[in-house]
C-alpha cells in the first residue's frame, strides 16, 4: 500500500473519484493517525449506481449460471494469491491482526468458490413430479450494506450468492475499512465481471441508504450491522416493499456444564471471544458456569485471557490488536462504569490502555447484576461475564434472557444435558464442544432483535431468487 491509499467508487466497469470530489479520512486504529482517505459518493453517484446495475440487469440474468459461477471461481482464484497484501491493508485499518486478516479472507474465498462452483445447481429448476415444477428467477438489483468488523467475509457473503443467482448488486463497503471491499470488487472486475453488475459505493451510511432504498429498482437490501440501523432500514425498504435479510446484533451465551472439559472450553472461549477484539455479532458475550466448577473456571479464564499478548497488528507475536475506533473504547468505557456502579466486580482489565491506539484489553465481570446494562446491550468487544448456575433450566433462563438471539455455546458430554440445551437455547446457530465461524455451505440468520432471512448455503442464494410456480395438465418438457 502506498503512503497515503485513495479509495475510490467503482461504478458502471470504472473505478471513479466522487463526483463532487468528497472524500473521507481512514484512521489506523493502532496510531490513531490518518493513512487513507475514500471516495464520499454524492446523489448523482448513486443515480449512476442505480442505473449502472439496471442496465446490466437483463444481460446478467440470461447468462448462463454456470458462466456466472466461472466468474466467481477465476475471482476467488485471483483474491487468494493478492491475500498477503491484502490482509496487510486490512490489518492496518481495521486493528486486527495480519494472521485474523488473511484467515478471513480464506473465508471470504472459500464463499466465492462454494458458490461459484454450484452455480448451476443453485438455479436449476425444481421438478415437482412430472407436471409441476419451481422456476429460480433473479429477484432483481441488490443494494448490499457490509459493515467494518469482518468486511471480507461478509462481502463475499452477500456478493457471491447475489451474483449467482443472477442478481446486480450495489454494495456499499465500511468506510473505516474500504480495502476489502477493494480488492473484492478488483478481483471480480478481473476475472471479467460485466460492467455494472457490481458496482460499489462508500459515503453517508445513512444518506446512501435513504437514497438506494428510495429506488424502486432495488428489489432486495442485504445488511449486517446493529439491531437498531437495521430496523431503520427495515423502515426505508417497507415503502418499496423490498426483501430484507437482516444479520443484526448477538449476545451470546456459552453454557458450561459440570461435566465439561475445563481445558477445552477456556481454550475455545478465549480464542473466539477475543480474536478481532471481541468485536464480532457471534462472539461469546456471556459465559454461565455449572457451581461445581464455577471457581476452577473463573481462576483459569483469568490467567488464561491475562496471558493474552496486546499489541500492534503487524507484530506477528500478537494475539489481540487494538478496536476499531474511538467509538467501540467509549462503549466500554460506558458498559464498565454502569455495571460497576451496579455491584459488579472487575477481576481483570476494565479500562483502556495507556498507549497510543484504541487498546482495550480482555475484560472479566463477575457478580453483575441484572439490570446491568453490558447483560442486554451488545458488548461488541473484549468484555466477557461469567456468573454461576445451578441446574439446566437456570441456564437456559439465563441464556435466553435477552433479546437477541444469534449464536449460542454450550460445553458438555452428557446427552439429557445436550437434548435440553439445543431445544431450550433461543439462537439461529448453537455449536457444541466448540466455537467457529459459520462456513459457505451453511444456512445462518438470527431470530428475535438479532435479525431475520438467511446468508449462506442454498437459502442463501434463495435470498435472492423469485420462485415461480409453473403447474401443467400434462408432462412438463
Amino acid at each position: 500500500m502506498s503512503e497515503v491509499a485513495r479509495y475510490q467508487l467503482f461504478i458502471n466497469g470504472a473505478w471513479q473519484a466522487a463526483t463532487d470530489g468528497t472524500t473521507r479520512p481512514v484512521i489506523n486504529p493502532a496510531t490513531e493517525t490518518f493513512f487513507a482517505s475514500v471516495a464520499s459518493a454524492s446523489a448523482l453517484d448513486l443515480d449512476e449506481a442505480l442505473a449502472s446495475a439496471e442496465r446490466s440487469r437483463a444481460m446478467w440474468s440470461s447468462k448462463p449460471a454456470k458462466e456466472r459461477g466461472e466468474i466467481l471461481v477465476k475471482a476467488a482464484r485471483i483474491l487468494a494469491a493478492k491475500v498477503e497484501g491484502a490482509a496487510r491493508d486490512l490489518s492496518t485499518e481495521q486493528g486486527k491482526t495480519i494472521a485474523e486478516a488473511a484467515g478471513e479472507y480464506a473465508r471470504a474465498i472459500e464463499t466465492l468458490e462454494w458458490n461459484g462452483t454450484r452455480a448451476e445447481e443453485l438455479t436449476a429448476p425444481a421438478r415437482l413430479g412430472s407436471n409441476r415444477m419451481i422456476v429460480r428467477e433473479p429477484a432483481g438489483v441488490v443494494a448490499a450494506f457490509t459493515p467494518w468488523n469482518y468486511p471480507a467475509v461478509l462481502i463475499a457473503r452477500k456478493l457471491a450468492p447475489a451474483l449467482v443467482a443472477g442478481c446486480p448488486v450495489i454494495l456499499k463497503g465500511a468506510e473505516e475499512t474500504p480495502s476489502a471491499a477493494a480488492h473484492i470488487v478488483e478481483a471480480l472486475q478481473e476475472a471479467g465481471i460485466p460492467a455494472g453488475v457490481v458496482n460499489l459505493v462508500f459515503g453517508n451510511p445513512s444518506q446512501i441508504s435513504s437514497h438506494l432504498l428510495k429506488s424502486p429498482l432495488v428489489r432486495v437490501l442485504t445488511f449486517t450491522g446493529s439491531t437498531a440501523v437495521g430496523k431503520q432500514l427495515a423502515k426505508l425498504a417497507a415503502n418499496n416493499l423490498q426483501r430484507c435479510v437482516l444479520e443484526l446484533g448477538g449476545h451470546s451465551p456459552v453454557v458450561v456444564c459440570e461435566d465439561a472439559d475445563l481445558d477445552k472450553a477456556i481454550t475455545a472461549i478465549t480464542a473466539y471471544k477475543f480474536e478481532c477484539a471481541g468485536q464480532s455479532c457471534n462472539a461469546p458475550s456471556r459465559v454461565l458456569v455449572a457451581r461445581p466448577l464455577y471457581e476452577a473456571f473463573l481462576s483459569r479464564i483469568i490467567e488464561a485471557v491475562r496471558a493474552i499478548k496486546i499489541g500492534a497488528p503487524d507484530d506477528p507475536a500478537t494475539e489481540m490488536g487494538p478496536m476499531a475506533n474511538a467509538r467501540r473504547i467509549e462503549a466500554m468505557q460506558q458498559l464498565i462504569e454502569d455495571a460497576v456502579d451496579r455491584g459488579a466486580s472487575i477481576e481483570t482489565g476494565g479500562s483502556r490502555l495507556d498507549r497510543s491506539g484504541f487498546y482495550w484489553p480482555p475484560t472479566i465481570l463477575t457478580q453483575v447484576p441484572k439490570g446491568a446494562r453490558v447483560l442486554h446491550d451488545e458488548p461488541f468487544g473484549p468484555i466477557l461475564t461469567v456468573a454461576p448456575f445451578d441446574t439446566i433450566e437456570q441456564a437456559i433462563e439465563e441464556a435466553n434472557a435477552t433479546d437477541y438471539g444469534l449464536a449460542a455455546y454450550f460445553f458438555t458430554n452428557d446427552d439429557d444435558a445436550k437434548r435440553a440445551l439445543i431445544g431450550g437455547l433461543s439462537a439461529g446457530a448453537i455449536s457444541v464442544n466448540y466455537l467457529k465461524g459459520v462456513s459457505a455451505d451453511t444456512p445462518y440468520g438470527g431470530i428475535r432483535q438479532s435479525g431475520y432471512g438467511y446468508e449462506g448455503g442454498e437459502q442463501g442464494v434463495q435470498a435472492f431468487q423469485n420462485l415461480k410456480l409453473v403447474n401443467s395438465l400434462g408432462p412438463l418438457g
